[in-house]
């Protein structure tokens, strides 16, 4: 009992030193965008409901930057015209927060619980390494709807999906229809073959740009037809923080970047997404699915700004999930510990600014890339968790020999410990 109250106290000293850490870091590394996409929102929102003017006409003053995603996430927004602006962002961050909580512990608690480790307590760690993530400090600083995004696309294939509820689909398809790019996931359906949800999510997203359409026909036809087309609302395609195989070829040549190598790129990436997720798949691991779509999706979208990676964080997650589950003090449990470590140093470092106004030569094509490195290694190389086949099952044959690697074996006694692989599921 003095020996668990011990533990609990180291633990909770422990969190609040990483906080007081994290929090010293942020001073010095965050910078502050004055909720600068969220402005554009409101003042996009106020523009159209209380003076009369059309949503996409908007800009907001001495900028480029207007409301450019489609009709349906208006009128989700729509609550937000009526709010004071310090109102908007509460419900901003902590919309944010929320989200990032319960994701996090849909991803972390199975590895809490195979590892045998105190589950509040990995959790609060993990949340506080998040809040130092480039990515998400940048999308909390913008004000952008990137992890509620992420989260309806995890209600499906990390809750839904495994448990063949009829409803997988829809929150994908919500997720299309407030932001085009993760449409990518219902591609992720139609490759890994689940038809039923696959469907469900086009239907939702069919579904929700309909009711918009009858709602706000104006708004609707310019957007499909005239502010989906206009690139230059989005931003500077050669810019450092468009951290995209679209960026780095536009960085090569930003007065002529060519499109030619970028689609024979984006084709060569796409090849490989769908033949590592069909693999996830086929074992039933939706996780490793949903991290690997979300970096294709970062690596093919024209625009990947840097608060957009917060896509990888799924990725980095698992890679430690993959350590764990390796055996202690072996070179495979080191080497994807490793990798978590450096990838997420990588990522809270702001490494790719320093090449902002420069990114020529050799340090400039290798370092104002660093993000989409890390998001091809990830693609490429995050392992697929066969260990989580159930023992008996068809695929268990195709499962037993990555555990039985050298580098990769796993005592009996790991493999069946209670709240083991199968509890991920």
């Amino acid at each position: 009992m003095v020996q668990g109250a011990s533990r609990t106290v180291a633990q909770v000293v422990g969190v609040s030193l990483l906080a007081v850490a994290v929090s010293a870091f942020l001073s010095v590394a965050a910078v502050r965008h004055g909720f600068f996409d969220l402005q554009v929102y409101y003042g996009a929102l106020n523009w159209w409901v209380h003076d009369g003017g059309e949503i996409y006409d908007y800009l907001r003053p001495l900028t480029q930057y207007g409301f450019t995603y489609p009709p349906f996430a208006a009128l989700v927004m729509l609550p937000m015209a009526y709010l004071p602006w310090l109102a908007a962002i509460v419900v901003s961050v902590a919309a944010t927060v929320v989200v990032t909580v319960v994701l996090f512990w849909w991803l972390i608690d199975p590895i809490s619980r195979r590892a045998g480790w105190t589950r509040w307590f990995v959790l609060a760690v993990a949340l506080c390494l998040a809040a130092a993530y480039e990515p998400m400090r940048e999308t909390v600083n913008f004000g952008q709807v990137n992890m509620l995004l992420l989260f309806l696309v995890a209600i499906d294939l990390l809750r839904l999906l495994p448990r063949g509820n009829r409803w997988a689909g829809v929150g994908i398809g919500l997720a299309t229809a407030i932001k085009l790019t993760p449409g990518v996931f219902i591609v992720y359906l139609l490759v890994t073959r689940r038809w039923r949800a696959a469907v469900t999510s086009m239907v939702t997203a069919a579904a929700a740009t309909l009711v918009a359409a009858a709602l706000f026909p104006d708004a609707s036809r310019e957007f499909w037809t005239e502010a989906l087309w206009n690139t230059g609302r989005v931003g500077e395609l050669a810019f450092v923080s468009n951290q995209s195989l679209r960026g780095v070829v536009a960085r090569l040549d930003p007065e002529h970047p060519s499109t030619l190598v970028w689609l024979v790129l984006v084709l060569g990436t796409l090849a490989l997404w769908a033949w590592r997720s069909r693999v996830a798949a086929a074992v039933g691991d939706e996780a490793t699915g949903l991290a690997l779509t979300g970096a294709v999706m970062c690596l093919v979208s024209p625009v990947t700004w840097v608060h957009h990676l917060v896509w990888l964080l799924p990725a980095l997650i698992l890679l430690v999930d993959n350590a764990m589950a390796a055996s202690a003090r072996t070179l495979r449990r080191r080497l994807l510990l490793a990798a978590a470590f450096v990838g997420y140093g990588l990522l809270i470092s702001r490494i790719v600014w320093s090449w902002e106004q420069d990114f020529t030569g050799p340090d400039g094509f290798l370092g104002s890339n660093t993000y989409v490195w890390i998001s091809l290694a990830l693609l490429a190389f995050l392992p697929v968790r066969r260990w989580l086949v159930p023992p008996g099952s068809g695929d268990e044959a195709s499962a037993v020999p990555q555990l039985d690697e050298p580098d990769g074996r796993a005592p009996a006694a790991e493999r069946n410990r209670v709240g083991g692989p199968l509890s991920v599921r």
